[in-house]
């Protein structure tokens, strides 16, 4: 299989190159080869690949800088995913596109369905969410959005690196205890686009929308404290609510996702993120820790 993808040093743009089975072809598109601030020369690359698949792994991901830079994550998040859902479509080839689950306000308890009214509190969010909509207009045969949660890897800026980093220094932090999400390793999100590739181009599938999260949901607290307790750190996790730690950005208090379409059509769970979170530590080169007590 010959993909495409847009991203090349991110997360899971990363994570895919290491996880892309032998005999596949990956091409990764860096910013220098790819400006998704320039939506036309996107989709002028689609139509001079030869590709089975595009996969736009790249986006404005700048929660809270995105507060004032609006235009430009519109045009990065939704405008140049746009242009890539026509060009993939006018090819006949399919496209895998990542969005978030910051395109919900956050009310309620229950996992957020693909179906649910989305509602963004913040720019990022609209960018997003503005991208969705375009990609699903345009998407032909073989086009999937993938919401995913809190995204974290041995690589790039992400919570697990930020509290090892505060480990080096504190014994105690604050955490914020009433945002709950399903936090997701990069490298589940890989193998769950590799497994679900060959499916998509197996047979003429409509665009729909799917949700992808790590099991079981968390507060940023819990999550904390289990970072710590695999990592070995005697650190402790002061709960604190969000109106004590506000950002530019609001963020969803419930960021909960119904992840069953995905184990439903195609026989794919949801990742225990506890086993990502380990095999990220290992990734570091952290062996396993056995103090502290995750909650």
């Amino acid at each position: 299989m010959k993909l495409l993808m847009f991203g090349k040093t991110g997360q899971v743009a990363t994570a895919l190159q290491a996880c892309c089975p032998p005999g596949w072809h990956l091409i990764a598109l860096d910013r220098a080869a790819a400006d998704l601030a320039d939506p036309e020369a996107c989709a002028a690359l689609i139509a001079g690949a030869d590709a089975d698949v595009v996969i736009n792994a790249a986006a404005y991901t700048a929660v809270d800088r995105a507060e004032e830079q609006e235009a430009l994550a519109r045009r990065i998040n939704g405008d140049a995913p746009g242009a890539m859902a026509r060009a993939a479509a006018r090819k006949g080839i399919g496209l895998v596109h990542l969005s978030t689950d910051y395109v919900f306000d956050g009310s309620g308890t229950r996992g957020w369905q693909p179906e649910d009214p989305v509602a963004p509190l913040n720019a990022y969010g609209r960018s997003k969410a503005l991208g969705e909509v375009r990609v699903m207009a345009a998407g032909g045969p073989g086009t999937v959005v993938i919401r995913v949660s809190s995204v974290f890897s041995a690589t790039g800026g992400n919570f697990v690196r930020t509290m090892l980093r505060l480990a080096e220094t504190r014994d105690q932090v604050q955490v914020v205890a009433d945002q709950v999400s399903g936090p997701t390793a990069a490298k589940d999100v890989a193998r769950m686009i590799l497994t679900l590739l060959p499916m998509l181009s197996s047979a003429a599938k409509p665009p729909f929308i799917a949700h992808y999260a790590g099991r079981p949901d968390v507060s940023w607290a819990g999550f904390a404290r289990e970072i710590f307790r695999q990592a070995g750190h005697d650190v402790e996790v002061e709960e604190i609510p969000s109106v004590a730690w506000p950002t530019p950005a609001r963020r969803p208090l419930n960021a909960r996702l119904d992840c069953s379409l995905l184990a439903a059509r195609f026989g794919i769970p949801r990742p225990d993120w506890r086993d990502g979170l380990a095999e990220t530590l290992a990734d570091l080169g952290i062996q396993p820790g056995r103090s502290g007590t995750a909650g």
